[in-house]
């Protein structure tokens, strides 16, 4: 069975969330303050997916996203916020989250955008038979899902990975935002293209020498992105 971490103080959203989390099929842990979250990340290390509120009594949820991180890249982040501040979304995604979803929302939302993410996590992406893809100084195992350049080990979360897979097999071809959403975070997806900009960000901070001036991960200015010229 699938195991979902909940992080939210208020007991009363809590409670919401777990009781459809589990009509869906999941194994639920519960947490109400970050460092309750991270005691039971680590009483838990087979969680799949971590759901985690922003405003805490303690740790903010970034924080603990960050530990979380540093801890264990495999698990997948969904922020769960009532801001609706660009800031908050970008920051969310900047200290490693893979998605956000925004107070108040639909359970078919949250339980879709969670899906989503386990799957990746789970590594249920169908997968071509070949075990590497390289490109230039990178090497993308697709057995052990890391990166490498050269002998540098850059060391990426499921989203990530998933986007370079898309353009490491797509080299020399210019992607749409849309065509990245759809492939990373599926045709379901509820949220918008902004979060392909804020991973593509993130990914150049990892990979690129300078990423200001992207050498492999280039910008198609009002269209997308593509790998390589």
């Amino acid at each position: 069975m699938r195991k979902i971490l909940v992080l939210e103080d208020e007991e009363s959203i809590r409670s919401f969330v777990v009781i459809n989390l589990k009509r869906a099929g999941y194994d639920v842990v519960e947490a109400g303050t970050g460092e309750q979250a991270i005691e039971r990340l680590v009483e838990n290390p087979d969680v799949s997916v971590a759901l985690l509120d922003i405003m805490l009594p303690d740790i903010d949820g970034f924080e603990v996203c960050r530990r979380i991180r540093a801890m264990n890249l495999s698990v997948g982040i969904i922020m769960l916020t009532a801001r609706t501040q660009e800031i908050d979304k970008v920051t969310g995604l900047m200290t490693g989250a893979d998605d956000y979803v925004t107070k108040p929302f639909s359970p078919t939302e949250l339980i879709a955008r969670i899906d989503a993410v386990c799957r990746r996590v789970r590594g249920e992406e169908p997968q071509p038979k070949r075990n590497e893809l390289r490109s230039g100084p990178f090497i993308l195992n697709m057995e052990n899902r890391t990166l490498d350049r050269g002998d540098r080990h850059i060391k990426l979360t499921q989203v990530e990975y998933t986007i370079v897979k898309l353009f490491m097999e797509n080299p020399g071809k210019a992607l749409s935002r849309e065509e990245i959403l759809n492939a990373v975070w599926g045709k379901d997806y509820f949220g918008d293209l902004k979060i392909v900009d804020v991973n593509v960000r993130r990914l150049r901070m990892k990979i690129e020498q300078d990423p200001q001036n992207p050498e492999f991960l280039t910008t198609v200015w009002g269209y997308g992105y593509q790998w390589g010229k």
